[in-house]
């Protein structure tokens, strides 16, 4: 039986967070290839489609997530990413991905702590908000993190205000190994 070829692509939510935990979860059946880069911003996931082209080529299934970067507010004048450019963007790498015949599945950005300084999770849910819907009629799987980190924050953001604890890290990965799992029923 063959292996099905499973691409993990985005922020450091997956680079220091759930992609660690996720090849072990899904098993001989699958193989796991994630770059050692943090996607940071939706465009920077975007050249990475290009930079990974091979990789993402051989891919059966493509798992996303952009979001944190996107939604940082450093200046006091609103998000580093305006809304409609998001949109476009993750709509944009969605539409690439499902031309080449990519399962393709987004995870949504994840809370943060509310103390965080330049992150809210207020405007994270709006950013939220906006993918969803035209993923969803693009047919595309949305992976829920948000709603997975949002049951307990304090006990899935580790101190830093925005990056996984190793509680967050294991229910993030249990859920992107699942929805890896549903988007190979049709492989």
């Amino acid at each position: 039986m063959r292996k099905i070829k499973v691409v993990l692509l985005g922020d450091s939510i997956r680079l220091m967070g759930y992609g660690g935990a996720v090849p072990e979860l899904l098993g001989d059946g699958y193989e796991v290839w994630q770059p050692e880069d943090n996607g940071r911003f939706v465009s920077y996931v975007l050249r990475q489609i290009f930079d990974y082209a091979d990789k993402i080529n051989e891919a059966d299934v493509v798992h996303f997530n952009t979001g944190e970067w996107d939604v940082c507010e450093l200046f006091g004048d609103g998000p580093f990413t305006p809304e409609k450019f998001y949109v476009s963007q993750v709509t944009r790498i969605a539409r690439i991905l499902l031309q080449r015949g990519k399962k393709v599945i987004f995870a949504t950005t994840t809370p943060v702590r509310e103390e965080n300084t330049y992150n809210h999770t207020s405007v994270i849910g709006r950013f939220n908000s906006l993918i969803v819907p035209p993923l969803k009629e693009m047919g595309v799987q949305i992976n829920d993190l948000y709603s997975v980190v949002a049951a307990d924050v304090y006990g899935n953001v580790s101190d830093d205000t925005i990056h996984l604890s190793e509680q967050g890290i294991r229910l993030c990965a249990e859920s992107t190994a699942a929805a890896i799992r549903k988007a190979a029923e049709t492989v």
